[in-house]
C-alpha cells in the first residue's frame, strides 16, 4: 500500500466502525424521534459544530453543488432509512447497506467511465457473500422496510459516486459542514409536514443516544470519511461502509444478547477480506469504454449474486443461522 494512503485508509476505517454503532443508537433514538426530525436533530447539531470549527472556510465550500448533494446524500438517504428502519429488521438493513460498494463502483464505472482491476470486483464480491452471512439468519423484515432502506442505499451510492469530485481542491471539514447544513435545512419542513412538532424526550436515554449520533455517528465518521475519500478513489472509500454490519453484528450481540453464530463470525472474515482486496486491486485505475464498463459491470454482478446466494443457502438448507441454537 502506499504510504501517502495509510492516514486516510485508517480514517476510512476508523468512519467505518463508528457507523457501525448508529443502528442500535437509531434504534433508541427513534423511539422520541420520528425518522424526519431525527435527520433534523443529528445533521442540524453536527453542522452547528463544524460550521464554528471550519469558519474561515465555510465561503468556499458552500457551492450550489454541495449543498444539494448534503441534502439529497445525507439528509435523504438517512432519512429513508431511518423509515425503513422502522419496518424492517436490522439483519436486513445491514445487508442491504453492504451493497452500497458495489453499487458506487457500478455507478462510477458507468458514470465516469472508470474501472478497476478484477482484484477489485473479486473484493465486492467476496464482501457482499460476507454480509449475506451476517445478515442472512435474522427474521423480522418487511418488504415496504427494505425497500426504504434500498432507496435510501441507492442515494448513498449516487452521492459517494460524486463526493469525489465535491471534495476536489476544498477541506473536508468545510465540505462536511456545508453538507449537514443542506441536509437539515432540506429536511425541517418535510418533518414538519409529516410529523409535526416533536415532543418532548420520554427519557434521558432517548436524547442521550440522538446525541451519540451527533457525535459518535455524524461528526467523527463523516467528518473521517470526508478526509479519506478526498485522497482515494470513491471505489475504494466505498468499500469501508461494509465495515458497519459487522460492528452492527457486534453491537447487536454485546448489547441487546444477540446470538452470534459460525455464519457471522465467516461472513465478518469476509467481509474484512473483501475489503482488503478492493483497496489493493483499487490502486490502478484505468479509463474503459462504456461498453467495457457494461460487460465488467455485467459479470460482476453475476459473481456477486452467485456468492451472496451461496452464502444466504448455508441459512436456507437448514432453516436457520449455522451456529446458532435451534428456536434462538
Amino acid at each position: 500500500m502506499n504510504l501517502d494512503r495509510r492516514p486516510a485508509i485508517a480514517a476510512l476505517a476508523t468512519a467505518g466502525v463508528l457507523w457501525g454503532t448508529t443502528m442500535p443508537m437509531s434504534k433508541l433514538a427513534l423511539g422520541w424521534l420520528s425518522p424526519g426530525w431525527l435527520t433534523v436533530a443529528r445533521f442540524g447539531l453536527a453542522a452547528a459544530v463544524l460550521l464554528a470549527a471550519a469558519r474561515p472556510r465555510i465561503k468556499a465550500a458552500c457551492t450550489p453543488g454541495v449543498l444539494a448533494w448534503g441534502a439529497f446524500g445525507y439528509g435523504g438517504s438517512i432519512m429513508l432509512e431511518n423509515s425503513g428502519l422502522e419496518r424492517t429488521s436490522i439483519s436486513h438493513a445491514a445487508l442491504l447497506v453492504g451493497a452500497t460498494p458495489v453499487l458506487v463502483a457500478i455507478i462510477v464505472a458507468i458514470w465516469q467511465r472508470r474501472l478497476g482491476t478484477p482484484g477489485a470486483w473479486t473484493g465486492y464480491a467476496i464482501a457482499l457473500a460476507g454480509v449475506a452471512l451476517v445478515a442472512g439468519g435474522s427474521g423480522g423484515a418487511s418488504l415496504a422496510g427494505d425497500g426504504l432502506i434500498l432507496a435510501g442505499v441507492l442515494l448513498s451510492a449516487s452521492f459517494l459516486a460524486a463526493q469525489s469530485r465535491l471534495l476536489n481542491g476544498r477541506d473536508p471539514i468545510a465540505v462536511s459542514a456545508a453538507q449537514f447544513l443542506g441536509a437539515s435545512i432540506a429536511g425541517a419542513p418535510v418533518a414538519v409536514i409529516m410529523d409535526g412538532v416533536p415532543a418532548a424526550p420520554p427519557h434521558p436515554g432517548t436524547l442521550l443516544a440522538v446525541g451519540g449520533l451527533v457525535l459518535a455517528g455524524t461528526l467523527l465518521p463523516f467528518t473521517l470519511f470526508a478526509y479519506g475519500q478526498a485522497r482515494v478513489s470513491a471505489e475504494v472509500a466505498g468499500a469501508f461502509v461494509n465495515l458497519e454490519p459487522v460492528v452492527g453484528a457486534a453491537a447487536g450481540a454485546l448489547l441487546f444478547g444477540e446470538p452470534v453464530g459460525a455464519s457471522q463470525a465467516i461472513g465478518g472474515a469476509a467481509i474484512l477480506a473483501g475489503i482488503a482486496l478492493s483497496t489493493l486491486g483499487h490502486q490502478r485505475l484505468r479509463p474503459t469504454s462504456y461498453a467495457g464498463s457494461t460487460r465488467t459491470v455485467r459479470t460482476a454482478i453475476r459473481n456477486a449474486g452467485h456468492l451472496s446466494l451461496r452464502g444466504l443457502s448455508l441459512v436456507a438448507a437448514t432453516g436457520r443461522v449455522p451456529g446458532r441454537p435451534a428456536g434462538a
